[in-house]
Parts: C-alpha cells; structure tokens; sequence
C-alpha cells in the first residue's frame, strides 16, 4: 500500500484495499475471457459481430491463470504475503516465488501448502519499516520447512559473493553444507525455471562452473578457474601473467614519460598547478581520495 497523502495514485491505502485490487483485476482477466468465449461462440452465427476490445494488461493477468506466466513477488510482511496467497488460492492461480520474504519464517507451512519457493537476503533486517520482524535464520527456518529457498541481493557487490552468503545459512540455523550451497546455485536456478541448463554440474547442462581451491562457501578460497558454457574464461595464472605484463608497460610508459620532461607540474585550466588526488579502485565501486 501506499503511505501518505502524496502517493495515491497506483493502489488504495490500505492493506485490505490492495488485496481488494488484486482481487477485482484477476476476477476482470476472467470476465474478459468469458467475453471472448461467448464472443468467439456467437460470430460464427453473426460475422459482424463486434468483437470485445482487446486489452494486453488482461491477457498477461491471464497468463498468470493460465499458468504460463510465472509469479516473482516482491515481499516483506507476513501479512501481506498471507494476503497474496489468499487471493492465489481463490482465482486458482499460485505464486511461484516470493522474493526478500523477510517474515517467511513466520509463514513458512501455508507458503509450503500453496506451493510457493523463498528467495531471500542471508542476514539483513531493521534497516527499513517493513523488516523489523527480520532474523538472520529466517533461511534456516524456511528450509527446515521443506521450501526451495535461495540467496539474493539487491546489491551488485553481494549479488558477486552469494558463494559466502550461503554459508550464512550454516552459521544461522546449522544447514548442512551440501544443502547451503544450494541457497546460491540449484535452488536460484528452480526458482527461475532453468535448473535444467544450469545449477549443478551434471551430463547436458551448460557446463557453467568455478574451480576454487578450497570449500566454495569459505572466505579463504580463491577462484582459480571459471568455465561458461564449457570454455575457460578465467584462469589465475593466466591472470597473474596477463597482470605482469600490464605492469612491464606501465613502467615502460612512465619511464618513457619521465624522460621526454613530460608530466613535471600538471597544469589544469588556466594554468594553475592541479592537487594531487590518488585514484583508487579497490572495489567494484571506483571512487577518488581527497
């Protein structure tokens, strides 16, 4: 729902009118099937019947009925998330996957019954209204429920080390090791429906792999080698190599600079002499020190 008097525009208020919303769409998608049916009954008698109008935001509700459209849903609150199986349960259609689900611990048995998969955050909570409910172990609970639950991060630098976010699930509600893995590679790939292509290695599949030289979920492995589609895209000798010879140009270059005169005193516009500032890129983020 919408807070405040500035957002009112999409949905209602209220908790109760949202479920409402949904409600009254899914039950609009199957009346204009039903317009469609008679429709497509009567013209055979009439050719110049006119036909319903035709209306795409209709017709993807009724993918979802259908069964061919899945259902990713953005979640946080027991509530909220009881409300959307309720009115799954009711229009005959069910919700596929509910992702952040930070009270899925508390909702865990009817998320089973309905069928629904969990892709959560490994230990993030109290960071905005909605997840002040949140614990590290909801995973582990959910798990311990029968669900298929993966890691996910809203962030680009975590989405890189889901590896050690499922580990999370060993050290919050003791996951057995074989099973934590899981949590960032087979189980996100039956959520997205590709488990067949990708998710564990077996005889058919892409062959989309890492080799560490260590446990996969520990912080003290290193990626040796990755593999896409069967083919070697990283390798760290290779790697190590590749940065030697990066470093014998550089100081190539820079000794080649140094005696041509050139970069004594860097002048900026209007020929005033420029600060100093070290650039840094120690991270996915790039950033200049002051």
């Amino acid at each position: 729902s919408n807070w405040g008097d500035r957002f009112t525009t999409r949905y209602p208020q209220t908790r109760m009118g949202v479920e409402e919303f949904f409600r009254d769409n899914f039950q609009a998608a199957k009346d204009y099937r039903r317009e469609w049916q008679e429709y497509e009954a009567r013209k055979k008698k009439n050719k110049n019947l006119i036909p319903p109008r035709k209306n795409l935001r209709l017709e993807a509700l009724l993918e979802i009925l259908d069964g061919k459209r899945q259902i990713h849903c953005h979640s946080y609150r027991q509530d909220e998330i009881l409300a959307l199986i309720r009115v799954a349960d009711e229009m005959g259609f069910k919700v596929d996957v509910f992702t952040h689900i930070l009270e899925g611990y508390k909702v865990a048995d009817a998320m089973k019954k309905h069928g629904s998969m969990a892709s959560t955050f490994s230990d993030w909570w109290a960071y905005k209204f909605e997840v002040y409910d949140a614990i590290p172990y909801n995973g582990a609970l959910m798990y311990q429920q029968g669900l298929v639950v993966g890691y996910n991060s809203d962030s680009a630098e975590l989405a890189r080390r889901l590896n050690t976010e499922a580990a999370k699930a060993m050290k919050y509600g003791g996951v057995p090791e074989e099973d934590a893995i899981k949590f960032a590679t087979l189980n996100p790939a039956k959520q997205l429906h590709v488990e067949n292509r990708v998710g564990s290695l077996e005889p058919g599949k892409d062959a989309d792999f890492v080799i560490w030289n260590g446990p996969p979920m520990s912080t003290y492995s290193r990626c040796e080698q990755t593999w896409i589609d069967g083919r070697k895209y990283f390798d760290i000798q290779e790697d190590q190599k590749m940065r030697q010879e990066v470093a014998r140009e550089r100081a190539r270059l820079v000794q080649k600079i140094l005696q041509s005169g050139q970069g004594k005193g860097r002048k900026g516009p209007g020929g005033r002499k420029m600060a100093s500032r070290p650039y840094r890129c120690d991270d996915v983020y790039d950033w200049v020190a002051h």
